[in-house]
């Protein structure tokens, strides 16, 4: 029994050819990305499979995940079993 190709949708990314959304896939064995709605199919750059440092972020930064924020207790009111002011 062969293995399954090993993929990975692209979030959000449109298609060139056939401008369908959500439709374009990474294959990782090949290294190529194709589209799953029509024909299109790409060789992937040569930076990215050489593996060339990722653009810095504001979510690959890695500053921003070590940034610890302080909790605060938070108070629920209801506003139907409020009391009046007195």
């Amino acid at each position: 029994m062969s293995t399954p190709p090993r993929r990975r949708f692209i979030a959000g990314a449109v298609c060139p050819l056939c401008k369908a959304i959500d439709k374009i896939a990474v294959d990782l064995d090949e290294d190529v990305r194709f589209c799953v709605a029509c024909d299109f199919r790409e060789a992937r750059p040569e930076a990215a499979a050489a593996g060339q440092r990722e653009l810095p972020t504001r979510v690959s930064r890695a500053a921003a995940r070590r940034v610890e924020t302080e909790s605060e207790p938070v108070k629920l009111i209801d506003p139907a079993r409020e009391e009046p002011p007195a």
